[in-house]
């Protein structure tokens, strides 16, 4: 249990709290006394194969010293977000964190290894709708609140895949647009003091990148196994977990931007979660320091397997 309470009593939403960077994100700022909202659309953990609900997040969120509030939604459905909103505006008279975490990674994960073409054109509508459209409809919901209490921080998880190919050309561009949403944001919320920017999370140790994976054959860790795409050749690749990173090093991310007194001077950009760990001196909660990804040199320096392909 943490004994950091340096959030004690700030209200949070993060969506897509189920499981995964989400549940990570909501333990964390919960570990320092904040009051968390959680939303998905998984209220029964038996009903997902990678378990998990967000009524287990919040429960955990309590077990760890903070509120842990969860809310079912379905982030493709506006008026479900709606209702989000009006509860805790209800409950709670404002919002100081927002994280836009939500998104279809397990829809996507049935396209990875496949090419643009080989996909179904939905492929293209599961990262955007429920990822980037859902991002910005809750953005713009909690802006008026933001702008009310004159401060406010809007998180979108996004990731390298912005700059460099990463999973597919959908995942690629629904990335981008949640970087542009903070540049774009930051333009129109600067004046009112609230800080929108995107957190690019590296190799995550998620529950569905873990039932990718296996022990190495030499038997000094783990290894996510890598899709090929169709006409591949040579042998099987593999990433090894050594430079994951834990669901809650990007909590920890946030963490530090909410209690930074000058944050709103990095609005409407995009940093990794490890870059900012060398910044403000925070670690994994293993203790360890994930490298840090911003390009695809970095990329290929701490992934070689992915991307000398």
């Amino acid at each position: 249990m943490s004994e950091t309470k340096d959030l004690e009593g700030v209200v949070v939403l993060v969506t897509g709290a189920s499981r995964g960077i989400g549940k990570g994100v909501a333990l964390e700022l919960g570990s320092r006394g904040a009051i968390v909202y959680g939303t998905g659309r998984t209220v029964d953990a038996k009903s997902n194969p990678l378990g998990g609900s967000v009524g287990q997040t919040a429960a955990e969120v309590e077990s760890l010293g903070g509120t842990g509030i969860a809310l079912r939604c379905d982030h493709a459905k506006d008026d479900d977000v709606r209702e989000v909103f009006t509860r805790i505006e209800k409950e709670q008279g404002r919002l100081d964190i927002l994280v836009n975490n939500a998104c279809s990674a397990q829809d996507m994960g049935r396209h990875i290894g496949k090419l643009a073409w080989e996909q179904p054109i939905a492929a293209w509508d599961e990262v955007h709708q429920v990822g980037l459209r859902s991002a910005y409809v809750a953005s713009v919901l909690a802006a008026p609140t933001m702008v009310r209490q004159g401060d406010g921080l809007i998180v979108n998880i996004s990731s390298m895949g912005a700059v460099s190919y990463l999973h597919s050309v959908a995942y690629g561009t629904a990335k981008a647009g949640l970087d542009k949403l903070a540049a774009d944001l930051s333009h129109e919320l600067t004046p009112h003091g609230v800080t929108a920017l995107s957190l690019w999370p590296g190799l995550v140790r998620t529950e569905l990148i873990l039932s990718q994976c296996r022990e190495k054959s030499d038997g000094s860790g783990m290894e996510m196994v890598l899709p090929q795409h169709d006409g591949d050749e040579g042998p099987e690749q593999a990433i090894d977990l050594v430079i994951s990173e834990s669901p809650r090093f990007t909590g920890r991310a946030i963490a530090a931007l909410y209690t930074d007194e000058k944050r709103i001077e990095k609005t409407g950009r995009a940093f990794a979660c490890a870059e900012l760990a060398g910044e403000y001196g925070f670690s994994d909660i293993d203790g360890t320091q994930p490298p840090v990804i911003r390009n695809q040199e970095d990329a290929a320096a701490a992934l070689p397997s992915l991307f000398n392909r």
